[in-house]
């Protein structure tokens, strides 16, 4: 287990990011989302959100990108993840599909010291979000589901004003 990663997570609309940000401007260090990122990146060329999602490799490119930004990350520091490698198995299961090597890989790759599931905020859509609000719920459970799975114990974070959020996952690290 590394000792000093902690995942803050989430359906969509869960208030991830806006807790990850909080947690950057009080210093800590934080990944963000690399599934958002690629997102960003292909949005920028141009690329609709549609055709990203519906690319034949595009959970494994989210996987692959997680895993390189994990490997950049010191290990002997405290961080912050937006978003674990086990959420993918949450987005394999939403899209019908195995778990494949590019996952399996991943997830013997990484263990993390605490899960943060954040509780849903009000659903709106952003140019970086394809889910639906029913998505966004069942892909939740899912989420939770992967990571009890493999045996993670869950801290939920109530929705409340992100500071307080941040300061409800500061005082639950031990």
């Amino acid at each position: 287990m590394n000792e000093n990663w902690y995942v803050l997570t989430g359906g969509p609309c869960a208030g991830k990011t806006t807790t990850i940000n909080e947690l950057a401007k009080r210093g800590y260090p934080v990944v963000a989302e690399a599934a958002r990122l690629i997102i960003e990146e292909e949005l920028a060329q141009g690329t609709t959100i549609g055709e990203i999602v519906s690319h034949e490799d595009w959970l494994q490119a989210v996987v692959r990108r997680a895993v390189e930004m994990q490997k950049s990350v010191n290990e002997n520091e405290r961080v912050f993840f937006d978003r674990g490698i086990p959420d993918s198995i949450a987005y394999y299961r939403l899209g019908g599909k195995e778990q494949d090597e590019v996952l399996k890989a991943a997830l013997d790759g990484v263990k993390y010291r605490k899960i943060f599931l954040l509780d849903l905020v009000d659903f709106s859509n952003d140019p970086a979000r394809s889910e639906t609000l029913e998505e966004a719920r069942t892909l939740h459970q899912y989420i939770a589901d992967a990571y009890q799975g493999l045996g993670y114990e869950i801290v939920r974070v109530p929705v409340m004003p992100v500071e307080k959020r941040v300061d409800y996952i500061l005082a639950h690290l031990a």
